[in-house]
């Protein structure tokens, strides 16, 4: 009888220990503080789509759905909560079906087009490397595959876009691309289309909503402003009645061609030219880098503010997409 009982105070001593260990365990798991929630983040999303968040609203979505001619951004959404971009020319919907409201392309890749929807060229997604999130910046990195119609593939790219937060709602969206010659040196043809396209919303444009056009070196609408050299193109105009916004955008001072040739059109788009003055031919083991951003702003801004704005943009530090490609 004695035994029994120094059996059953012994496992009575065993329980209330294992009892007090896991109220503990539980206690200090329900204290501990959650992580808080990154004010900018990226969603995967349903059909080859991520979208841009900004505090859980939209502000842009990524496009890499295997069927498209190459991937794009849509929507693009300013302060007003509406999108500064369309898809396509408002007049001319078929033969401007490339104009995906922002995208990459060249219009010759080692004599391939990339540019129009009826070219043979095809800029195929790969791979997602890396969602990011965070209070400073969120962003996408992505890697494709630049194709001809032989299923030859011309050039490997790594992609990252990038969503900054600013003040009013207003935000920066960064263009990083790391493009590298698959087997054999590949040039980019002269031409004025490519890399980088921006077509605005129709409200928006000179012809058709009475926006304006504005450029670094103080040129104003297609007229001044047409294939000639700038740190920045600025195109803005009404989104709703007695309400203007606009998106700029920004060549970078370590692009090999800086300050770019834009193109610019009346009709409502713009671009940055990156071989308008002459072919550029890259090697395999020397990828082409390049970094543009796009402005997204309230009201139509004066030339200082938008100045300033590229000053920041100039100084943030570009990242080595061949680190982020090696390391996933």
């Amino acid at each position: 009888m004695i035994s029994f009982n120094i059996s059953f105070k012994r496992a009575s001593a065993h329980l209330t220990c294992a009892i007090l260990i896991a109220i503990s365990t539980c206690s200090q798991t329900a204290s501990s503080s959650p992580k808080p929630v990154p004010s900018m983040q990226v969603i995967p999303l349903p059909y080859h789509q991520a979208s841009f968040q900004r505090e859980g609203v939209e502000i842009a979505r990524y496009h890499f759905g295997p069927t498209l001619h190459r991937p794009f951004i849509y929507p693009v959404i300013g302060p007003s909560g509406r999108s500064l971009t369309r898809m396509g020319h408002p007049h001319d919907p078929e033969s401007h079906s490339h104009h995906n409201s922002v995208w990459i392309s060249h219009n010759d890749i080692g004599g391939v087009g990339f540019w129009s929807d009826g070219g043979k060229g095809k800029i195929r997604h790969k791979r997602i490397i890396k969602y990011e999130d965070g209070d400073q910046s969120c962003s996408i990195t992505t890697e494709n595959k630049w194709v001809a119609d032989t299923n030859k593939v011309l050039l490997l790219e790594t992609r990252k876009v990038t969503a900054m937060p600013l003040v009013d709602l207003e935000w920066l969206m960064i263009v990083d691309m790391e493009l590298k010659a698959n087997d054999k040196p590949v040039t980019f043809g002269k031409t004025p289309f490519g890399m980088i396209g921006v077509r605005m919303a129709k409200t928006i444009g000179v012809n058709d909503g009475g926006g304006t056009i504005r450029n670094s070196e103080g040129a104003v609408d297609e007229k001044e402003a047409f294939w000639k050299r700038a740190r920045w193109v600025d195109y803005s105009g009404l989104i709703k009645n007695e309400k203007s916004e606009g998106i700029t955008l920004f060549d970078h001072p370590d692009n090999p061609n800086h300050p770019s040739y834009f193109h610019v059109r009346n009709d409502g788009w713009m671009g940055a030219s990156l071989t308008h003055d002459g072919p550029r031919t890259i090697q395999p083991d020397k990828p082409l880098r390049l970094r543009y951003g796009l402005y997204v702003h309230s009201n139509i801004k004066p030339v200082n503010a938008i100045d300033a704005k590229w000053n920041e943009f100039a100084k943030i530090e570009p990242v080595r997409l061949e680190n982020l490609s090696k390391n996933n």
